[in-house]
This record gives C-alpha cells, structure tokens and sequence, in this order.
C-alpha cells in the first residue's frame, strides 16, 4: 500500500522536524512548508492526503490558509497550535478544519486522530445506515436502534443524532449543528442545543449522566463516539 501523504504546515523548524520523525515512524510520507504560500505551491503539484496546519504563520492567517485550501481540495485539515482558547478553535473548526489539536500534544493522540481523518476521508458507497459502537441509524426509514432494541426520536432528535454519526469522533461545533438543525437564525441558541442533547443521552446512553456515545467538546460543540474507544482513540 501507498504511504499516506502529509503536508506539515508550520513555521517552527525544530516543530516540524519533531513532526516529520513521529510521522515516518509510524508509516507516513511527509512534506513540509513554512508559510501560507509554500503550501499553496505544494498543493498545485501534489494532493496529500492530510494536513497538519499551524495557525501563527509568518505570511498568513492558518484559519485563512485553511479557508482557501478548502476552495482547492477536500483533504482533511488537522489544525496543531498553542492557541489553547474556545474562540479560536471554534473559528478554525468553523472555516472547515477537521479536528483541533493543542500544543504541546501527545504523539499517540495526535496519531489517533490521523487515523481518524484518514478513515473519514476514504471513499465509500452511499450509506444506508450507520452502525457506532451497538447503536444503529437507518438512514433509509429514519429509524434508531441501541443494542438491537429501537428507541423512539422526534425528527429534530434523529436530525442531530445522524449529523453527528456522518463524522464520529468528529467535534461538530455548536454553530454547524444549529445552522443545519434550525437555520441560520438559531446560531446562537446554543440552549436548542442542550436541552436535545440531555433528551437523547436519555435515550441512547446507559447512563445519561456519565455520558459515553454523545460527549461534550467544552465550549465548542459535540463529538458522537462508540463507548468502548479507548482515550487515545477517542477520535476514530
């Protein structure tokens, strides 16, 4: 098989050699730039198959690299920055990066969530149902079903559930969900959200209050994840 291909977007030369190291070790083909236009220029010749995007670059704005890289290609963006704060991870989730990672990181975390790009981004058939971890959504008659036994969700309750199960492990911001649920005059409703969320824990988890399907991305949003994926895979 191919070794999957990443382009390293970051300004820090020894970031980028820690990166490149960790990356080949565990199987993949890298590439490198260090500013917003050398990764411009790397994608006319190339189409890698993720990119790891630092936000503090030199000559441009990472959330607009991201932005006009989407114009460009569909590949996944994994955005690797010190910017620790919810305003800039929901701008960035927002402007259409995949997942968010912080500095300094754990190489096993990041790993997993290259895994997971990766799995969300391999082509596949047009999907009839969706099965995460015992819990099963019929895409086709709109039906739910935990461990073979079906509950019972209003319209707006499987809206949100299958927009969440397209990307799992994937966080969906609070913003996207809204927009796609109620239209873009509910954004900032983010109660909508919550009282939805405390219902279907309810009825999909096995202990609404120790929630493992549906989890709280704090301040951002929402990830859909099988019970049984350990930490590190939290992602996948």
């Amino acid at each position: 098989m191919t070794e999957p291909l990443v382009l390293i977007v970051e300004d820090e030369l020894p970031m980028r050699r820690v990166l490149s190291v960790a990356l080949r070790s565990h199987g993949y083909a890298v590439l490198e730039a260090e500013t917003g236009d050398q990764a411009l220029l790397t994608l006319r010749t190339h189409t890698p198959d993720v990119m790891i995007l630092d936000l503090g670059l030199p000559d441009v704005d990472g959330v607009d690299l991201a932005i006009a890289v989407r114009k460009q290609q569909r590949i996944p963006i994994i955005i690797l920055s010190a910017r620790g704060e919810e305003h800039h991870q929901v701008r960035a989730l927002d402007a259409g990066a995949d997942d968010y990672v912080t500095k300094p990181f754990r190489q096993g975390e990041l790993m997993a969530r290259l895994r997971a790009a990766l799995r969300r981004n391999a082509p596949r058939p047009e999907r009839r149902e969706i099965n995460i971890g015992g819990l099963r959504i019929d895409l086709v008659q709109r039906r739910t079903f935990v461990c073979d036994k079906e509950v019972s969700l209003t319209p707006t309750e499987f809206k949100f559930l299958e927009i969440m199960a397209h990307d799992p492990g994937r966080v969906v911001t609070h913003e996207h969900l809204l927009r796609e649920i109620w239209g873009a005059s509910h954004v900032e409703d983010v109660q909508y959200l919550r009282v939805y969320v405390k219902q279907l824990r309810r009825k999909i988890e096995d202990d609404s209050a120790r929630p493992k399907r549906i989890v709280t991305a704090l301040g951002v949003g929402y990830r859909l994840r099988d019970p049984e994926w350990s930490e590190d895979d939290a992602e996948n």
